[in-house]
């Protein structure tokens, strides 16, 4: 068996450009909970005692006073801050660059706190409770390295009807391994079904909606980020030369990469919970009302932290 319990770690410092402001911390629940409280709370449930939070570190003091304050009692809190400038020895941003490195990247910043197995997961995404013990089952297994795990949803149920969005898109083998993931930057919802675009809306082509997606929801060993500090260089050598500006670092393209090279297994973790998001500012509306439902059920007490033990 490990002997470190797994760390929870959440990717916190995306822009939220499409969304139109800072979404990771904007209201959702019936008492000002937002996404990441729903996401603590099942975590903290299913046995995780350590969260680590990817920020931008202007954010600092409105993330803490925000969220971190209120999780403290009940979880221990580390901040790693995601910076533009943190980069491999010898190497610079280049001159016009304002994008984020991407969610590779975003692990990478926590690097020095990463000493044991971790789940990896967005801060804008509600996953359920069922992703967090299964993940959390997954993470305290004895395991061998070269080991990792992704829960997966089906594409229908984590499209917006507000615009497109972005999918890792999963083949699976039937011993449930992860045999590709591919990422696909803009899908749109297609009644039950979908279709993406690689040409700006040009051309369109179908996707079943049944299809097993990869919404950034990981377990990874602590070897990941020794993999993670490698793929970034090679990641830096192309993107560097070919795409400067926009290049990212994404997770599941790296993934892919290592299990294409027989360097990772991933095991796939089917998840028949309700996923929602925040991808657009006009989500918000549905999402509130997801929430108010599963606090009604009971799933939630409210206000969700007055009644934790």
């Amino acid at each position: 068996m490990h002997t470190k319990k797994p760390t929870l770690l959440i990717m916190a410092a995306g822009m939220g450009s499409r969304y139109g402001g800072l979404k990771q911390i904007d209201p959702i629940g019936p008492s000002g909970e937002i996404i990441m409280d729903y996401s603590l709370w099942d975590a903290r449930k299913a046995g995780f005692e350590r969260v680590v939070f990817v920020i931008k570190e202007e954010f600092a003091d409105m993330f803490d006073e925000t969220i971190g304050r209120r999780i403290k009692p009940y979880m221990e809190v580390i901040y790693a801050f995601q910076r533009q400038d943190d980069l491999p020895y010898g190497y610079e941003v280049p001159e016009g660059r304002v994008k984020p490195w991407g969610t590779g990247h975003a692990v990478l910043a926590a690097r020095d706190v990463l000493d044991g197995p971790f789940a990896c997961l967005n801060a804008d995404d509600y996953y359920g409770p069922e992703s967090f013990a299964k993940i959390y089952a997954y993470l305290t297994e004895e395991q061998e390295p070269g080991k990792a795990a992704m829960c997966v949803w089906q594409l229908n149920n984590t499209t917006s009807p507000h615009g497109h969005v972005a999918r890792g898109i999963c083949e699976i083998d039937a011993g449930h391994n992860l045999m590709r993931i591919v990422e696909r930057k803009k899908i749109k919802r297609d009644g039950d079904q979908a279709s993406f675009t690689e040409d700006d809306g040009a051309t369109w082509q179908p996707l079943a909606g049944s299809s097993p997606v990869s919404m950034n929801f990981w377990g990874f060993g602590a070897e990941m980020v020794g993999l993670l500090t490698h793929g970034m260089v090679d990641f830096l050598d192309i993107t560097l030369q070919t795409n400067p500006l926009m290049g990212e670092f994404l997770l599941p393209t790296f993934v892919d990469s290592l299990i294409q090279s027989g360097q990772l297994t991933v095991r796939t973790i089917p998840v028949k919970d309700r996923w929602f998001g925040v991808t657009y500012r006009e989500d918000k509306e549905s999402v509130m009302r997801a929430v108010a439902d599963l606090h009604a059920s009971g799933q939630y007490p409210t206000p969700l932290w007055s009644h934790e033990s």
